[in-house]
């Protein structure tokens, strides 16, 4: 038996693009890894190794053989396979099919069968189809791709060369007008001169030793050291995010953090207007001088691609580079605020929010009526939100946001405070976009929760009622980001606010489009289903809030969120009591003797009782039902609905429901009513599992 070897395979190419680096990688590594194991192939850990000038994959302890392999096939119904003690068109069929003569078919459970050993294939001749079909899923997450020289076969960007090795034998491949080899490439300025592996152990050092950081996860951690370093040195603090790290370690091969600087008079503009400017333009990291990084210095770190003999003259292009940026940036700014923020609003009306909806203007309007209306259903002064509605689209005007949209609502706030608005109003503007995706906050002050409500309300009911609701695959107005917003919003806000009554309003203030019940059903069933997707699946003291729990919540018809939210919760918390699946399964017997009842009385007359069991359930239905009036907590309401556990299946041991005399039958029904009644008080516990 021979011993597994290693596998290396790299595509050398032209730089890729940043955002196309990874997903490569791994569908790389996917194709080949999920290939091999599909043809019997053992194989042991993989790596990514990915630079701009490179997509590769080191797999460990590949088998050089793959096992024998057995073909098996099941073929038609022996009473179809023969007449008259001949073989039938059908098995003549099959037979042909597998490649043999008919007297090599058995049969097997009934059926014509055939079976077949073959050796297994070398795994070097396995790889050119594995690379093929991998090319394949590669070529899908890239939507335009590039044609080169006389070939017609494409790749995100002309590839330079191939190297594949198992062991120390090279692979052939043939693809992209070049065949493989042992060949791998270094820096393209620091090291150009071909490198020849032995064998794929070598490649991740030889590639150092050439000044090419290959290994994706390492470089990254390489990057993010290196800038800590220099933030560090100038006694300050880098402000690193992922997407960012990601992009630049897409962008580098062997990565050296240098420091510049700006003019001390650009901190005039708002942080977040240098942080756009220096981090999505430049792919800088900007520093800060404190670790909440609210005091923003005039430093930045960039991370270069290679080792400068004259570092001062690269420092001075990347300073020269920011500088134009940031002088429009701040001429943008110093423009805007010539006027206050309130003028602005005058352009709105030529502004179009959606062609069947009308102006920006327009939805403002709307925006400030369902605020105040939603700050009376909560009993707080409504002033503030009015008016930070009234101006939280002003900004789209200014030149500010229309070179950088990502600023919106950020600079209404700058701009509302430079204009004496109240810090309230400021506030409530700058953060009504919240929550903007899964993870951001939601607004963290009252006003600012009423006017993102309102605003994400509105779009919602105007987009549903013109029909245009998300599909599976589309969502082009982002309805399901604004509705988990208004979710989050009213759980973590902890207001009790009723969504039906909420987007009625805001379907009634619509200027086009269906406003019916039925429009208006529609929309709140898209709200809550994802208030399913949020709750579903989440982890509440160890367990997953299970699909049970909230489909018995929402089967009450419940439009307050944070009240179905503590509903769900509880019958979570309550699916863990050893009485709740004997609870739910007589819950789910009752139901049914009620349903094939039909109508059935609501009165009870205690002197009827003929059994001890439907007394006993009678008295401790009563108990509990009054201890549930004292306590607003559904945990323990569903607690004090366990103790009825032991009555009812007592009940239903020793008691006859459909007695023969028919008042009898009729109290005990209506006993089973009131018992339905109980343990629909909180949720539907029918639907949980019992």
């Amino acid at each position: 038996m021979t011993m597994p070897v290693d596998l290396l395979l790299e595509l050398g190419t032209e730089d890729l693009p940043a955002r196309y680096m990874q997903p490569l990688a791994q569908a790389l590594q996917t194709g080949l890894v999920e290939g091999l194991r599909r043809r019997g192939v053992t194989q042991g850990a993989s790596r990514t190794l990915a630079t701009p000038r490179r997509i590769g994959l080191l797999i460990e302890a590949v088998a050089e053989r793959q096992p024998d392999q057995t073909l098996e096939r099941s073929g038609p119904a022996l009473a179809a396979a023969f007449k008259d003690g001949q073989p039938t068109p059908a098995a003549l069929g099959f037979a042909k099919s597998c490649g043999v003569a008919f007297a090599e078919i058995g049969q097997k459970d009934g059926k014509l069968h055939f079976a077949k050993t073959s050796p297994g294939q070398p795994t070097a001749a396995l790889i050119a189809e594995i690379f093929e079909e991998t090319l394949k899923q590669m070529d899908e997450l890239v939507p335009k791709r590039m044609r080169w020289g006389s070939s017609e076969e494409t790749f995100v960007r002309p590839v330079q060369w191939l190297c594949c090795l198992l062991g120390s034998e090279v692979v052939p491949l043939q693809r992209f007008g070049l065949a493989s080899g042992r060949l791998t490439y270094g820096h393209r300025f620091h090291a150009p001169d071909a490198i020849s592996l032995r064998s794929p152990a070598e490649y991740v050092e030889a590639l150092k030793e050439a000044y090419v950081w290959a290994d994706v996860a390492s470089r990254k951690a390489e990057i993010r050291k290196q800038i800590e370093a220099e933030a560090a040195k100038l006694k300050g603090h880098a402000r690193i995010t992922e997407d960012l790290l990601d992009e630049v370690t897409a962008l580098v091969e062997w990565p050296v953090a240098i420091t510049g600087h700006f003019e001390q008079r650009f901190l005039e503009l708002p942080p977040e207007v240098i942080v756009a400017t220096v981090e999505t333009n430049q792919r800088y990291f900007t520093v800060f001088a404190d670790a909440a990084m609210t005091q923003l210095t005039n430093t930045f770190i960039t991370v270069a691609n290679i080792v400068s003999r004259d570092v001062a003259q690269v420092i001075a292009g990347n300073e020269r580079v920011v500088r134009p940026r940031l002088t429009d940036a701040l001429f943008f700014y110093q423009q805007d605020l010539k006027q206050p923020l309130a003028a602005y609003g005058e352009k709105l009306a030529s502004i179009t929010f959606q062609k069947d909806l009308g102006s920006t203007a327009a939805k403002v309007a709307r925006i400030g009526a369902l605020a105040a209306q939603i700050a009376a259903e909560l009993k707080t002064d409504a002033a503030s939100a009015t008016r930070a509605a009234q101006l939280c689209k002003n900004d789209l005007v200014t030149k500010m946001v229309y070179e950088f949209p990502e600023l919106q609502g950020l600079m209404g706030g700058y701009y509302a405070a430079k204009s004496g608005e109240p810090a309230a109003v400021a506030q409530a503007i700058r953060e009504h976009y919240l929550p903007t995706q899964q993870g951001t906050p939601i607004p963290s002050a009252r006003e600012g929760q009423l006017v993102a409500l309102a605003d994400k309300l509105d779009s919602l009911a105007g987009i549903f009622a013109i029909g245009q609701k998300p599909t599976a695959s589309k969502d082009p107005y982002a309805l399901r980001r604004a509705a988990l917003g208004v979710l989050r919003i009213c759980i973590e806000a902890q207001l009790p606010l009723d969504l039906r009554t909420l987007l009625k309003a805001a379907l009634d203030a619509q200027p086009a489009g269906k406003k019916d019940d039925k429009t208006l059903q529609e929309l709140l069933d898209f709200v809550l289903e994802r208030l399913r997707a949020y709750l579903v699946g989440s982890s509440v003291d160890g367990r997953e809030i299970a699909v049970e729990s909230f489909e018995a919540v929402r089967a009450m018809n419940i439009g307050e969120p944070l009240d179905l939210q503590r509903r769900v919760l509880a019958v979570h918390h309550f699916a863990a009591n050893a009485a709740a699946p004997n609870l739910a399964a007589a819950n789910k017997r009752v139901r049914n003797i009620l349903k094939q009842a039909g109508a059935v009385s609501e009165t009870i007359d205690a002197a009827r009782f003929e059994h001890a069991a439907e007394k006993a359930l009678h008295a401790k239905l009563g108990e509990v039902e009054a201890r549930n009036a004292q306590v607003s907590d559904y945990t323990q309401q569903l607690v004090n609905l366990a103790s009825l556990r032991e009555s009812v299946d007592a009940f239903f041991e020793g008691v006859m429901v459909n007695a023969e005399d028919a008042a009898v039958r009729a109290n005990r029904l209506a006993l089973l009513k009131r018992l339905d009644a109980a343990c629909r008080s909180v949720a539907d516990l029918s639907l949980l599992p019992g």
